[in-house]
């Protein structure tokens, strides 16, 4: 659908993106990963128009929609959450009040002429809505807000009173209702709890269109994506298959190059040796002049660059505590008649690693703040002995002022022994030279995170509370960060809906709903195990009560409409499936070619390292178009059963 052919850009002198080329296909779902300032949010402000490429073309054919969500909105509040989601719909409205006012004047007219022209855009514009399922408009908007989090007691809010992650959802909704051939999302999950995560996931698994994601959640692009391309000093390498995937063969592809490099360097050498050695004498002349055009017509092998600069990150020790770092009893918050926390009671003893998870709005940051000491609650609270508090904001602009310089902002809390060595510290996130000296406005959310774990670093401290601290950081950061908090001997409570960031990192799980906290040993895939069953009956329950309400009001023609759109569904996949089971023919043939020719070479000890790389890429992607496979065979299934239940 859209190809980059030889595109180039650059801001100024620094080289953004060099003689890319690649193609995005229908229904492709795919990962878009490198590191903060690589190209990422660039490419998808190139495929959108809003830049323009230096060198190169994008091609994007004109029936082609793209529905693009960045990172960052300029947002307007004039209307309610309903409405304003509504939107996605504006051609359908726009198209119904047409309708509605030619029905309204066609008794009015006279001239059989007119009549004839009327009743043919009536049937022009009654094809449309029928086309775009006009009557199901308001049933898929609510599933997609609820979806996102939103409650239905939600929907006649106005806008202006959901926050700036809150109004992120409702773009999303927007984007995912208008239902695009391409849809770009720049780090979607940043504002969305473990829940909406989850519904986004299967929305986007089953979205018919292509998906470009940008997500630094790697179980997020492992769970969507079937092909992952990544930025490195400006080039790309694009793979399919999941990020995970991507990253053990780029590993293993880059160790092979290494040793064929090595060993083209030593077979170089000898020859350069002989060169210089027999270069003057008449009766190896000949073979001195084969060996020179050998060497110019070598192909030297390259080894891909990566960038390896990466943030250095260790808690100092932490200060000596009572056993009790924080306990509660009794404790509730309200603002005005919304109660956000609701009586509970907890204790939190030293050493602990505790993730506190839960829908966006329960009162998590709230619960954070309150054991800070920066919001005043009900009940009873108290920090233990000698209980020291490092924090990190979910909002950044909390804790930084934005008009004064990154070294300004770490110097003004170092203590008088450290400031000499404040250069040196903020090397260690990356701050070189005459970075130091920007202002915290200018800075990237990446870059903003960086100086917010600077800034935790400079004093000891005991209890971290950390609120959705990989929010901006890359993946290389996020491990980094990881590792310090499981090297840190101090205690430990994050928010955070990253289900990588926190596997093996936290022992206890607290979930707050509806004001109350429920704990979980364990793990949060453990957390997440049990959830899925609690959340699914909760699901069928609901699903149960809709149906009910949907057969009492559903038509023939509403039953219709949606026993086709599963035909058409049905029909696509099997389409799907002829041309994956052609692929998966093609495949095994190329394989066993190469198996005999590498046989063949091996026979002869005539090793050549590319046809291996070849090789091994083929079967790699051979066995994930064999689960795309297996996939569409189970989605087939699934279909056919739903089919079968509903209109059998």
């Amino acid at each position: 659908m859209i190809a980059f052919k030889n595109v180039s850009f650059a801001y100024g002198a620094h080289q953004i993106l060099q003689n890319v080329s690649f193609l995005i296909k229908e229904n492709d779902k795919i990962g878009l990963i490198g590191r903060n300032g690589a190209g990422k949010t660039t490419l998808f402000e190139l495929i959108v128009r809003h830049l323009i490429p230096s060198e190169g073309i994008i091609e994007i054919p004109k029936n082609v929609t793209v529905g693009y969500l960045p990172q960052h909105l300029s947002l307007v509040n004039t209307t309610s959450l309903w409405d304003e989601t509504l939107k996605a719909y504006d051609e359908i409205i726009n198209k119904k009040k047409q309708l509605d006012k030619l029905l309204n004047t066609l008794n009015e007219i006279d001239n059989e002429l007119q009549i004839q022209q009327t009743l043919l855009q009536i049937e022009q514009i009654q094809e449309f809505l029928h086309y775009h399922n006009a009557e199901t408009i308001n049933e898929r908007t609510e599933q997609v807000l609820v979806g996102l989090g939103f409650k239905r007691s939600d929907f006649e809010r106005p806008t202006s009173e959901f926050s700036g992650g809150w109004r992120m959802r409702i773009e999303l909704a927007k984007i995912l209702l208008k239902n695009p051939n391409v849809l770009l999302l720049d780090e979607p999950t940043n504002h969305l709890d473990i829940e909406s995560i989850q519904w986004l996931e299967d929305y986007l698994i089953r979205y018919q269109g292509a998906v470009i994601i940008v997500s630094h959640d790697i179980a997020f692009l492992d769970h969507i994506t079937q092909r992952t391309i990544e930025i490195i000093n400006s080039r790309i390498y694009d793979y399919e298959m999941p990020y995970s995937e991507f990253v053990s063969f780029r590993k293993t592809q880059i160790e092979l190059q290494r040793q064929a490099f090595e060993n083209q360097q030593k077979q170089i050498e000898q020859t350069e040796r002989f060169i210089e050695r027999f270069r003057y004498k008449a009766t190896k002349a000949r073979q001195v002049q084969s060996k020179i055009k050998q060497l110019e017509k070598l192909e030297r092998i390259e080894i891909d660059e990566y960038e390896t600069k990466s943030i250095s990150l260790q808690f100092p020790p932490a200060l000596h505590s009572g056993t009790v770092v924080c306990e509660a009893k009794e404790l509730s918050k309200n603002y005005g008649t919304l109660q956000v926390i609701n009586n509970i009671d907890f204790i939190i003893t030293r050493g602990e690693k505790i993730a506190l998870v839960g829908k966006n709005g329960e009162g998590k940051t709230t619960l954070v703040k309150i054991i800070k000491g920066d919001l005043a609650a009900n009940g009873f609270i108290q920090l233990g002995y000698q209980v020291k508090i490092g924090y990190f904001a979910q909002n950044q602009d909390e804790l930084l002022d934005l008009n004064k310089t990154i070294e300004q902002t770490v110097s003004e809390i170092a203590p008088a022994d450290i400031r000499p060595k404040i250069r040196n510290i903020l090397g260690y996130f990356l701050f070189s030279d005459d970075d130091v000296y920007k202002p915290i406005n200018v800075l990237s959310g990446g870059e903003r995170a960086r100086v917010l774990l600077a800034k935790l670093l400079l004093e000891p401290v005991n209890f971290l509370l950390l609120d959705e601290p990989t929010n901006h950081l890359d993946v290389p950061s996020k491990r980094i960060l990881k590792e310090a908090i499981k090297k840190y001997d101090g205690t430990v409570l994050i928010i955070s809906h990253d289900r990588e960031f926190l596997d093996g990192l936290v022992d206890k799980i607290w979930e707050i709903n509806n004001g109350k906290i429920k704990e979980y040993d364990g793990d949060i895939w453990n957390f997440l195990k049990q959830k899925k069953a609690l959340s699914l009956q909760t699901l069928f329950n609901r699903n149960e009560s809709k149906e009910k309400n949907y057969k009492e009001k559903s038509t023939s023609n509403i039953e219709y409409l949606q026993k086709k759109e599963l035909d058409k569904k049905i029909r696509k996949i099997e389409t799907e499936l002829e041309k994956t089971e052609q692929l998966l023919h093609t495949y095994e043939q190329k394989i066993q070619e190469f198996e005999k020719i590498l046989n063949n070479q091996h026979q002869h000890t005539n090793y050549d390292y590319q046809m291996f790389v070849q090789y091994d890429k083929t079967k790699l992607e051979y066995e994930h178009l064999f689960k795309q496979w297996e996939n569409l065979i189970t989605e087939k299934e699934h279909l056919l059963n739903e089919k079968k239940l509903r209109y059998s």
